[in-house]
């Protein structure tokens, strides 16, 4: 996208609050019509005090200029709470924008970014969109009035002199031009190393108890040191490129100033210019430097904000995840059929499966088994459509899931997995989430207590109404556990997906866990991950999945009578237990 394509669009974010931009802009003609006021007094003042010797000049000079200031500082107050206002807006609409972006983006977005280049994103580009929005844009349309103005007054006194003083503005582009190429590329290349720096702080902060445990610290110091370094030293070319613009640009006005102040005493030798009208021209023309220096000066920020816009639109425009479905089935009775079901992630083109044909009948369960990487968890993720099957379909009893509603869809399957995602909230927020925010304080405490999970509720210091803390980083892997499962029992679908729910679990953690299962699975359609040989055998069928094709399925029994794939699994993975029946 061009740079004025992407500006406009970002103006466009500040068209909901135009009164508001509208005051500062006013702000800003009045600040930048003072301007040439100050020169313009000094020729009168000159003329009339000293030279004329006007009483009404002498006394109405002063009142003048106290006056001038009086209203300059009122204007030029309303004009930077006005655009900061504006800016602060537009800040808060664009991270709306991109974290709604970021509720809706399908799986395999993800599953391509990491967090730190998002999160990066939402607190560091943004802030520099506001510079290039409002700060600005009020810098170049107020700097444009003042060299407007003063332009106008020189020529008005001496068009001669004004137009050679002209002469260096193609010189001045020519700079700022140069320049500006080189400050986009730096501000997209610090934008990219800062998100790859928050990447590493994130995962110390995340990871911290491995990194002290496996004596982590230098190796992440250094990688935090690397990425800081990477941001100082782009951040120092942006400095160079922006130190070295402005004293160029002073450079070529100083050059002609001093060409105009030689040229104009020769005039005054030959009475073509009065001292008034000499001291206000080379004031005026000292005057333009100042605004010439800010209009050259906001190439940087502007560089830098236009560099963030693209990466904040870049998140904005992503495809948000397909919703084409038209049908709500209500409450379902749980089939799910998969009819020649294939599936490749696009990253490598493999296919992770490949004619599957299954069908599940209403409240069964059945367990998905295999060697890592056989599809399992694919297989299981296509039927809340978090992907889309590159092949075959998926029923719901009898629909195509691609026809149904994905809130709707959604709203017929709870998942309970291994990797337990609790929010900064209380007990009672984490079970009753989302679409059960309503949900009544029995029904919470029912389906805590069908969890196992009240015995430890009981005893925190709140109840129900006891801080987790980030991502219930106070409470045990059981007891995280048990609110996963009692959030599914209060949501009460009709399918449900277990994730290797009981994985990495202590023996009693196990037990308490398992008892919920129980609790949770009864009536429900469930499909199973695990590797655990409770839950596998008590699935009415196993599935034995081996590079993304099913190729064996029965119980518990009769597989390990069939003596195959799942056999061999079980001998591999049990064998270490010497009171498991063989």
């Amino acid at each position: 996208m061009s740079s004025t394509a992407l500006y406009l669009r970002l103006v466009r974010h500040v068209r909901p609050y135009w009164r508001t931009f509208g005051l500062g802009v006013l702000g800003i003609i009045v600040v930048a019509a003072t301007e040439p006021a100050l020169p313009a007094l000094l020729k009168p003042l000159l003329d009339g005090v000293f030279v004329a010797k006007d009483e009404t000049v002498i006394r109405w000079t002063p009142v003048l200029i106290v006056g001038l200031f009086v209203v300059r500082g009122l204007a030029e107050y309303v004009a930077q709470f006005a655009l900061s206002w504006v800016g602060n807006r537009l800040v808060m609409d664009l991270r709306g924008l991109m974290f709604h972006k970021l509720l809706t983006l399908p799986a395999h977005y993800y599953d391509d970014q990491t967090s730190g280049t998002l999160i990066s994103k939402l607190t560091f580009d943004v802030m520099q969109v506001t510079a290039a929005a409002t700060s600005v844009l009020m810098a170049i349309f107020k700097e444009s009035l003042v060299i407007v103005g003063l332009l106008a007054w020189m020529l008005w006194l001496n068009w001669k002199l004004t137009l050679l003083a002209l002469v260096m503005a193609p010189v001045i582009v020519l700079v700022v031009r140069t320049i500006s190429v080189r400050l986009r590329t730096t501000s997209r290349t610090v934008q990219s190393q800062m998100g790859e720096m928050t990447q590493v702080i994130q995962e110390t902060i995340e990871g911290h108890r491995v990194v002290k445990l496996f004596g982590g610290q230098d190796y992440e110091q250094k990688r935090f040191d690397t990425q800081a370094n990477n941001v100082r030293r782009q951040l120092m070319r942006q400095i160079a490129a922006t130190a070295a613009n402005v004293p160029i640009v002073q450079l070529v006005a100083a050059l002609a100033l001093a060409t105009i102040v030689y040229l104009a005493t020769q005039q005054s030798n030959a009475d073509q210019i009065t001292v008034g009208g000499f001291v206000s021209f080379i004031a005026a023309m000292l005057m333009l430097t100042a605004p010439l220096k800010r209009v050259t000066s906001v190439n940087e920020p502007l560089q830098r904000g236009l560099a963030a816009a693209e990466s904040v639109f870049a998140l904005i425009d992503q495809a948000s995840e397909r919703d084409t479905g038209t049908i709500d089935p209500g409450r379902v009775r749980g089939e799910i059929r998969f009819e020649q079901v294939r599936f490749a992630y696009a990253a490598d083109g493999r296919h992770a499966l490949q004619d599957i044909d299954l069908i599940i009948a209403p409240g069964e369960t059945v367990a998905l088994v295999g060697a890592s990487g056989s599809g399992k968890t694919t297989l299981a993720n296509l039927v809340p459509r978090f992907y889309q099957p590159t092949g075959g379909r998926i029923r719901l009893d009898g629909q195509d899931i691609a026809g149904l509603k994905l809130a709707a869809l959604r709203a017929n399957i709870a998942l309970v997995s291994q990797d337990v995602v609790l929010f900064n909230d209380t007990v009672a927020a984490n079970i009753a989430y989302g679409t059960m925010k309503r949900a009544s304080r029995a029904d919470i405490v029912a389906a805590a207590e069908a969890a196992h999970a009240m015995e430890f509720i009981r005893q925190m210091p709140d109840g129900l109404d006891t801080m987790v803390g980030e991502n219930g980083v106070k409470l045990s892997g059981g007891q995280r556990q048990r609110l996963a499962i009692a959030r599914a029992l209060l949501k009460n679908a009709p399918v449900l997906i277990l994730d290797e729910a009981t994985s990495a679990l202590d023996t009693e953690s196990e037990r308490h866990v398992q008892a919920a299962l129980e609790v949770l699975m009864r009536g429900r359609t469930t499909i199973v991950i695990a590797h655990r040989l409770s839950t596998v055998e008590r699935a009415n069928r196993i599935v034995v999945l081996d590079q993304g094709r099913i190729v064996e399925i029965g119980s518990h029994g009769e597989l390990l009578a069939r003596g195959g794939s799942y056999a061999r699994l079980y001998q591999i993975q049990f064998a270490h237990d010497p009171g498991t029946p063989r």
